[in-house]
């Protein structure tokens, strides 16, 4: 798409949220004409104006959207969490304006080196090490997309010299056109969003996009221990070229873990890497992050020395199996960022001793099942929160677990957790749900999670 055609058209923004306004603020320093909308009616307009400093190339609009709105509109812009069948979306299509994304938008403008991460589970702790493997090696290095800064807000800051490393959603993936980072990862891939995809097909097929415009010349990072990423590398669906990790089989080419220790091989050549001992994150799935990240990092041109170094000095990131304090004996965990069963199964194996699980959230049609057969003899009490306490707690009793209790709120849950742990137990908030309902995201969940832990 030639964004030059469109300078004398308005671009429509739909969402007001993060990637909203900074894909408006970008459009704004070019001279382009915006027309921001939020379908909700409750919106506040005084508060987004607020965070303009010129009005001279925007309007505002809120509630319904006419065809009138659209006559001079050339290009929309989708944030990610707004649903594609919604009215006004498919009125956009009718129009035949094109659709895409935020992160479309900001790589047309961003210059220098960019390296894309997407999957189901693990993609923010991955995004996170490769952004600091990259800052030890570069001096220009962004951190942005689906890990909390908007692409946009970076992207005329960029050079020929930066370095970008993204994090990117499925709902960021479905409405790119020419987007390609030179080396790609997809972490893994289990169901997830359901409500929005309907089949898993579909939404494997979104996660796919990462690698719809890579060339022979380019890299994607795959998880060879995920069945369906092998599958489709065997059948060479990817132009690019593939590089795998492994966290259980020792591989001919590629990163893997072994015995404590994570390795690179390459014609039949092993070098040992990494002692995981050394490094601050729980958990085999946390292996297969650094393992991705690594492996993104040594693509992106950076030595093992720095890659190694940059590992050892990585923190955990906060929601994601955090620890929050000891009290009495007990360890509290916050692991608000696991949105979904996959990830939650994580969390669980992660912790070593019995465990009082808070769990639930918004419904996404998620299938509870497997998160649910590790429960008898792991976790000693299950609390259930938000719309979906009912939903897990029937796939417990069908699974002979019924240590179970519903609490009306987050600061109940907490309280009820808090007596029911032991000495040498953990308290984990690990929801297996999205946060919506509740809560405006799972940041705010776990801050609030975190809080209740502090005042106890």
């Amino acid at each position: 798409m030639d964004y030059d055609d469109i300078k004398k058209e308005r671009t429509i923004i739909l969402g007001s949220g993060k990637s909203g306004i900074s894909c408006a603020k970008l459009l704004l320093s070019l001279s382009k004409k915006v027309l921001l909308f939020n379908s909700e009616e409750e919106t506040d307009l005084n508060k987004i104006k607020e965070k303009f400093d010129d009005f001279r190339n925007i309007d505002f609009k809120k509630g319904i959207l006419t065809e009138d709105d659209l006559k001079d509109i050339g290009l929309c812009v989708i944030s990610p969490g707004i649903n594609p069948n919604k009215e006004f979306v498919k009125l956009i299509e009718n129009c035949d304006i094109p659709i895409c994304s935020e992160i479309e938008i900001a790589y047309h403008f961003a210059k220098g080196n960019i390296c894309g991460i997407t999957g189901t589970n693990g993609k923010t702790t991955t995004t996170a090490i490769l952004g600091e493997i990259l800052k030890e090696k570069y001096d220009d290095v962004y951190v942005c997309g689906n890990i909390g800064k908007a692409f946009s807000s970076d992207a005329l800051k960029t050079n020929d010299n930066s370095y970008i490393a993204l994090e990117i959603s499925s709902f960021q993936l479905d409405n790119i056109i020419d987007f390609k980072p030179s080396v790609a990862c997809i972490t893994n891939l289990s169901p997830d969003h359901l409500d929005r995809y309907k089949t898993y097909e579909n939404y494997i097929n979104s996660k796919l996009r990462i690698s719809l415009n890579q060339t022979e010349y380019d890299v994607i990072v795959l998880n060879y221990d995920d069945e369906i990423l092998k599958s489709l590398a065997e059948e060479k669906i990817f132009k690019a070229k593939v590089v795998f990790f492994s966290s259980t089989n020792e591989l001919a080419n590629g990163f893997y873990y072994k015995n404590g220790y994570i390795y690179y091989k390459e014609n039949a050549k092993a070098k040992e890497l990494l002692n995981v001992s050394e490094i601050h994150l729980m958990g085999k799935h946390n292996y297969e992050n650094i393992m991705a990240a690594m492996a993104v990092a040594y693509y992106m041109g950076v030595d093992f020395n720095t890659i190694i170094s940059a590992c050892k000095k990585f923190q955990p990131v906060e929601h994601r199996i955090e620890f929050v304090r000891e009290r009495s004996g007990v360890k509290y965990y916050n692991d608000s960022k696991a949105t979904n069963p996959d990830s939650a199964i994580k969390g669980l194996l992660s912790m070593k001793g019995k465990t009082v699980l808070i769990a639930g959230g918004y419904n996404k049609n998620s299938n509870y099942t497997d998160w649910v057969k590790l429960f008898n003899g792991r976790v000693s009490k299950l609390i259930l929160i938000g719309d979906t306490k009912k939903d897990i707690a029937k796939v417990c009793r069908l699974l002979k677990f019924n240590e179970i209790m519903y609490a009306d709120t987050l600061k109940e849950a907490v309280k009820f957790a808090s007596s029911f742990a032991n000495i040498g137990d953990n308290v984990l908030l690990s929801p297996g749900c999205a946060s919506w309902g509740m809560f405006k995201n799972y940041e705010e969940r776990g801050i609030l999670f975190k809080k209740e832990v502090m005042n106890l």
